[in-house]
């Protein structure tokens, strides 16, 4: 299996679109009673299944390349903007759904035509109703307001790490280039210095050779003025004798 950022992305968008056609199917489905009530439960828990999955594309958007980042960029918005009206929409319809069950309750309870004060009864129940339904949606949105915040948060949390990795990951690459680039001085001077101690031979025996010529040839010039020093010794005594 592809486990590109990429791949990752189309992946979870398809499973994405899967549970929104599920969520509108069942928001603008009929029905009554229990069967309604349970659709509506069911919406809620897919509705928390896609909050899940689009804080998996927030993450896996990081990894995909500049280059093709701006398409993915509208999924997600496209897929954000979806999820909201598809949340405010479930609202709405768990909003009617429990009024009626309050009016069919207050309509189906009955009461004696003899009690002047019954329908007075019936309004402030029903305003009791309407206003803890109120409130309990006001904590609902404030509760997923402070989720989206977090998940806001963390996106970023996760957008840093991801570029203090990239700047390790640098930081990493420099280091092997600068160990590289020792490696080859290192070796640009050893040969240096088995060059130097080359030439120093080479300079060295060049010395001794020389030092050899002189002397050999100071022998020779010593050797031949004994010889013709001694030959005219011998020149001049010879001419002396009778």
């Amino acid at each position: 299996m592809d486990q590109t950022p990429t791949a990752l992305f189309s992946s979870y968008e398809l499973d994405f679109r899967h549970i929104i056609d599920g969520i509108k199917e069942k928001l603008e489905a009929g029905g009554n009673g229990e069967q309604r009530k349970a659709a509506l439960r069911k919406v809620e828990i897919e509705l928390d299944e896609a909050d899940d999955i689009v804080s998996a594309l927030e993450v896996e958007i990081q990894g995909i390349p500049q280059s093709i980042k701006p398409q993915y960029l509208a999924q997600l918005k496209n897929a954000k903007s979806e999820l909201t009206r598809y949340k405010k929409l479930a609202k709405d319809v768990h909003s009617q759904q429990s009024r009626s069950d309050l009016l069919a309750r207050a309509g189906g309870g009955g009461r004696s035509s003899d009690d002047p004060y019954g329908d007075q009864g019936d309004r402030a129940r029903l305003l009791v109703g309407t206003q803890t339904l109120e409130d309990g949606s006001r904590r609902l949105r404030d509760t997923q307001r402070i989720a989206l915040e977090a998940e806001d948060q963390g996106a970023d949390i996760l957008r840093t790490l991801r570029g203090q990795r990239e700047t390790i990951e640098g930081a990493r690459d420099s280091l092997r280039t600068a160990d590289t680039n020792i490696d080859r001085a290192s070796g640009t001077v050893k040969k240096m210095i088995r060059q130097m101690y080359k030439q120093r031979f080479i300079l060295s025996a060049l010395t001794v050779f020389i030092i050899l010529i002189v002397i050999v040839i100071l022998y020779f010039k010593i050797v031949r003025f004994k010889n013709g020093h001694f030959y005219e010794a011998s020149r001049t005594r010879k001419a002396s004798d009778p």
